[in-house]
C-alpha cells in the first residue's frame, strides 16, 4: 500500500520559508505555505507605482556559493534561473566633506582589485597592502565558514572540528573575542578606508565596534569575488522560487494569517489554526516568521521554548528608514550601489545599536540603490530610481503614529537633501517624488519584526554560530524553524541556507556539509531521525524512511553514508 506523504504547512512566504516549502515538497512532503500578507518575500517585497519598480528589502546578491547550491538542490542552474550581471563598479563611496552640507569626497570601488589597492594606496600609503593581506585572509575565513559552519545545525557541535579548524582555533578565538572594528583598525590607517572594510557589519543587523571580527570574512565578497544583480531586481529571486515551490507541488496560500500552532498533550505540532477557524493538519510545521513573534505568539504559553522573558537578554538587529523615490532626469552620481559614511562614524553607530539612548542619527551614514543604472525598466524612461536606506534604531515607536510618521516623512526629505549635498546633486530634492517611507513600526506590524528590526537577530557573539537560536524548537520537537531568526543568520543566502538546514534536521544529517546535488526527488523517505521527530515521521506512515545504515551498493540518485554524519549525493560545483 503506498505511504502517504508527510504533511508540512510552513508560515510566512519570505525567502526562507518560501525556499524551505520548495525543498521539503521535493523531498516527497505535501506542503502548504501560508503568508499573511497578499505578496511573498516578506522583506524581500517589490512595490510598483507610477511605472518604478522597487525592491523593499535586500538589494545586495552576495555569497554567490549559496545560492548556487540551493538551485543545484532544486536541480536547477541558477546562471540559467536568474540573469545575473556583474556591477562594476562595484559601488561607489562619498565621504563627509568639510562640512555636513559640502560635496563628499568620492572613491569608486571596481572590479579590478589590483586598481582598488592602487587607489587605497594613493589615499594611504600601505594601507592598500595592508587590504590586500585583509581581502587574503578574509577568504580564507569565508572558504572556512562554508566549509565548517554555516551548513551545519549544530545538532552535533563536535562535527565542526577538522584540522583546519583545529590548526585555527587561536586565530578563531581571537577572531570571536575582538570586534570587528578593532580588527580594521589595528590593519589599517586612514579613517576612510576602515569604513570600507567596516561597514558589512550593518549586513549584519550590527555594528563594527559590536560584531565578532570573524565577520572580515565579508570582506572577501566585496573587494575579491565580487557585486552581482539579478535582472529585474531582487524580486525576481523570489519569483523564481516561488515559481519552482508551485512546481514542486507546495500550495501557496497569500493573505492568509496563522492564528496558532496547534500542540496536543503530549508535546507534539498537530497543525496550525487559520484565523477565519480553519485547521491545516501537519507531520511537521515550519516557521518562517519572525521567531519572537512566533514563540510569543503563535505558540500557547506552556509549550513556548523561548517565552518572552528569555527576549530580555537578546538584541534585534538594526532597523532602517526605506525611502523610495523616483528622479526626473538623470542621476550619473550614483552608482547602482552607493555609500555615504559620515565622519562622526563610532557616533553614528552608538545612536543605532549602542547602549544609551537610542536616536535617528542626523547626518547619517546612508546607502542608495540607483537601479535603474543597471535595470532601465525600473523606471519609466527619463527618470531614475531611487532607493536610500538609512540605518535607524529597532525601535517599534518610530512611525507608529500620524505625528511620528509626518517627522520621518520630514526626515526623508532631509536625507534625500544630505545625498543631494555630498553627491553634489544640487538640484536633486526638486526633481524627486517620494513614493513610500517605510518605518520601524512597520516592519513591526507588516512583517511581525520584533521590536521592528529591518533585517532578524543582531550578528554578536552570543547570538551567531551555535549560540544562535537553533531551527528546532526544545519543547515542540516537530516545529522547526527558518529564515533569518535562527542559523545561520541574516541575509538572503544565509535564509537559503536555513532551508537547507531544515532538511538536515529533518534527515537526521548532523554533518557539516551541504547537502550533495541534486537532491533526489522523495529524499525525506531516507530520513535516519530516531528521535520522537522520526517517531512523528513513522507515524505519518513513511516505515522506510528511518534505517540504521544506507546501502554502499545504493544507486547514485540515493543518498549513502558519510563518514560526518551527512547524506551524500553528488555535489554542485561552486560558482566562480
Amino acid at each position: 500500500m503506498p505511504s502517504k506523504p508527510l504533511r508540512v504547512v510552513v508560515i510566512g512566504g519570505g525567502i526562507g520559508g518560501l525556499a524551505t516549502a520548495a525543498l521539503l515538497a521535493r523531498g516527497g512532503a505535501e506542503v502548504t505555505l501560508v503568508e499573511q500578507n497578499a505578496q511573498l518575500g516578506g522583506r524581500a517585497g517589490r512595490l510598483e507605482v507610477d511605472g518604478f519598480t522597487f525592491d523593499t528589502g535586500p538589494s545586495w546578491y552576495l555569497m554567490p556559493e549559496a545560492f548556487t547550491q540551493f538551485y543545484a538542490l532544486m536541480g536547477r542552474d541558477v546562471n540559467q534561473e536568474l540573469d545575473l550581471i556583474d556591477l562594476d563598479p562595484r559601488y561607489r563611496v562619498y565621504f563627509e566633506g568639510d562640512s555636513e552640507t559640502a560635496p563628499g569626497e568620492q572613491v569608486d570601488v571596481s572590479a579590478d582589485a589590483d586598481a582598488n589597492y592602487a587607489l587605497f594606496n594613493s589615499l594611504s600609503p600601505g594601507d592598500g597592502d595592508a587590504m590586500r593581506e585583509y581581502a587574503a585572509e578574509s577568504k580564507e575565513l569565508y572558504d572556512l565558514a562554508l566549509e565548517r559552519f554555516l551548513y551545519t545545525t549544530f545538532e552535533r557541535p563536535t562535527a565542526v572540528a577538522s584540522t583546519a579548524v583545529t590548526r585555527s582555533l587561536p586565530k578563531l578565538s581571537r577572531l570571536l573575542t575582538r570586534s570587528l572594528g578593532a580588527k580594521v583598525a589595528s590593519s589599517v590607517k586612514d579613517a576612510r578606508l576602515r569604513q570600507i572594510l567596516g561597514f558589512h557589519a550593518v549586513f549584519l543587523g550590527s555594528s563594527p565596534s559590536r560584531a565578532p571580527s570573524l565577520f572580515s570574512l565579508m570582506s572577501h565578497l566585496d573587494l575579491t569575488d565580487g557585486v552581482r544583480y539579478p535582472r529585474g531586481g531582487m524580486y525576481a529571486l523570489i519569483e523564481s522560487i516561488e515559481k519552482m515551490a508551485i512546481a514542486e507541488g507546495v500550495q501557496v496560500r497569500t493573505s492568509t494569517r496563522a492564528r496558532r500552532i496547534l500542540v496536543e498533550p503530549n508535546g507534539i505540532a498537530s497543525g496550525v489554526s487559520l484565523e477565519g477557524g480553519e485547521v491545516l493538519a501537519a507531520d511537521i510545521v515550519v516557521s518562517g516568521a519572525d521567531m519572537h513573534h512566533t514563540e510569543t505568539e503563535l505558540i500557547a504559553p506552556a509549550h513556548q521554548w523561548q517565552p518572552e522573558a528569555k527576549w530580555s537578554g537578546r538584541q534585534p538587529g538594526i532597523s532602517a528608514l526605506l525611502v523610495m523615490a523616483g528622479v526626473e532626469g538623470p542621476l550619473p552620481e550614483l552608482e547602482h550601489h552607493t555609500l555615504f559614511f559620515t565622519k562622526d562614524w563610532d557616533a553614528n553607530f552608538e545612536q543605532i545599536v549602542g547602549k544609551g539612548e537610542l536616536t535617528p542619527p542626523f547626518p547619517a551614514s546612508i546607502y542608495a540603490a540607483r537601479v535603474s543604472a543597471t535595470n532601465p525598466d525600473a523606471a519609466p524612461a527619463g527618470h531614475e530610481n531611487l532607493v536610500l536606506l538609512v540605518p535607524f534604531p529597532a525601535d517599534p515607536t518610530l512611525g507608529a503614529t500620524e505625528r511620528s510618521r509626518e517627522d520621518l516623512h520630514e526626515a526623508a526629505a532631509a536625507y534625500l537633501q544630505q545625498v543631494a549635498d555630498w553627491a553634489g546633486v544640487p538640484d536633486l530634492v526638486e526633481r524627486t517624488t517620494i513614493y513610500n517611507v517605510t518605518t520601524p513600526s512597520d516592519f513591526a506590524t507588516e512583517l511581525n519584526a520584533w521590536r521592528g528590526s529591518a533585517l532578524g537577530l543582531e550578528h554578536t557573539l552570543r547570538q551567531s554560530a551555535m549560540f544562535r537560536p537553533a531551527n528546532v524548537s526544545s519543547t515542540i520537537p516537530n516545529l522547526l524553524y527558518t529564515g533569518s531568526s535562527t542559523t545561520p543568520g541574516i541575509g538572503l543566502p544565509m535564509c537559503l541556507i536555513s532551508a537547507e538546514l531544515v532538511a538536515k534536521r529533518l534527515l537526521g544529517a548532523t554533518g557539516v556539509e551541504p547537502l550533495q546535488t541534486p537532491a533526489p526527488v522523495g529524499f525525506l523517505r531516507r530520513s535516519r531521525r530516531r528521535d520522537v521527530l522520526g517517531t512523528i515521521v513513522r507515524q505519518g506512515n513513511l516505515p522506510s524512511v528511518v534505517r540504521e545504515q544506507e546501502s554502499e551498493s545504493e544507486p547514485p540518485s540515493a543518498p549513502s553514508s558519510s563518514s560526518r554524519g551527512g547524506l551524500r549525493w553528488r555535489r554542485a560545483g561552486r560558482q566562480k
